[in-house]
């Protein structure tokens, strides 16, 4: 096989995974797609990434096509990932959010979810201060595009590597309980979150408003257009106010003007009263949910 013909096999996979996730695979890091793909090559009986592109030209999309982008998604999690976060949560946000709010609802989405380990983080949280959140209606989405990783997310069984990565031994004991080599986290905790496969850039599971988005390292591949898109959806799911945690090489500055640096809570980033939609569909959205406000 020449160079040149791997080099097209390669850009034809590159640009699924664009065209599927808004994910861009420099030409630098096209690598990943023979290291990533060799399991799934390996178990369809291909012996090169030509034949895989091959196979997916013919079947025009389909369930290969499905299963080449979930194999290129990374998904790397922790539970408590970026402790700082949950600090913040614990000590600031969570108990500023319970006494400012006499309708006694919460509302959380974990966009990107991965395998479910930032949305069970929360879910525990919250249990560890039931006081706090008596007589409260808590809703936490977790949302993905990886089919396998939402699958492993609603499990909730995960490695003894997962469970050892950010996780207290308290937290371990407590919530969950051993399957084999694996630990199942409790269904009490599984019950708090519902998982449900997604697309950042064609949202149809979000329902409403949220409270609290987290959206964390998920925008790092993506083009900044891509990234004013995903801006503009998370800001149409959100209450005024409401708050937005990203990743640590993450910025609404420059990309968006619906998220501001929040003034009270370090690292963390608040909606506009008024959201600024980029785009028509999004502008009929907002008009709609105004419509509906005010009736």
């Amino acid at each position: 096989m020449s160079d040149g013909r791997l080099t097209g096999s390669m850009r034809v996979l590159a640009g699924l995974l664009q065209a599927r996730t808004g994910q861009f695979l420099a030409e630098n890091r096209m690598w990943r797609l023979e290291t990533s793909l060799k399991p799934l090559m390996r178990a369809q009986g291909m012996k090169n990434l030509e034949q895989l592109v091959d196979q997916l030209l013919a079947e025009d999309g389909g369930a290969l096509a499905d299963d080449v982008v979930d194999a290129l998604l990374n998904n790397e999690s922790s539970f408590y990932r970026d402790q700082h976060i949950f600090r913040t949560l614990a000590q600031d946000v969570l108990p500023n959010v319970a006494a400012g709010r006499p309708n006694k609802v919460l509302r959380i989405w974990s966009a990107g979810c991965s395998t479910g380990q930032e949305a069970y983080s929360l879910a525990m949280m919250l249990k560890k201060a039931p006081e706090q959140w008596d007589g409260w209606r808590i809703q936490i989405l977790g949302t993905d595009i990886s089919r396998s990783a939402i699958e492993q997310a609603k499990s909730g069984l995960y490695s003894q590597i997962d469970v050892q990565r950010g996780l207290a031994i308290n937290d371990l004991l407590r919530w969950f309980e051993p399957k084999g080599d694996d630990w199942q986290i409790s269904e009490e905790i599984r019950n708090m979150v519902d998982f449900r496969q997604d697309n950042l850039f064609e949202c149809r599971v979000p329902t409403g408003e949220f409270d609290l988005i987290f959206c964390r390292n998920v925008l790092l591949y993506f083009s900044q257009e891509m990234r004013r898109q995903v801006f503009d959806r998370l800001a149409r799911f959100s209450v005024p106010g409401a708050l937005l945690f990203l990743g640590a090489g993450e910025t609404v500055i420059g990309q968006t003007e619906n998220f501001v640096a929040s003034q009270q809570f370090r690292s963390v980033y608040e909606r506009a009263s008024t959201p600024v939609s980029s785009s028509d569909e999004d502008n009929a959205a907002f008009s709609c949910m105004a419509q509906r406000k005010a009736v």
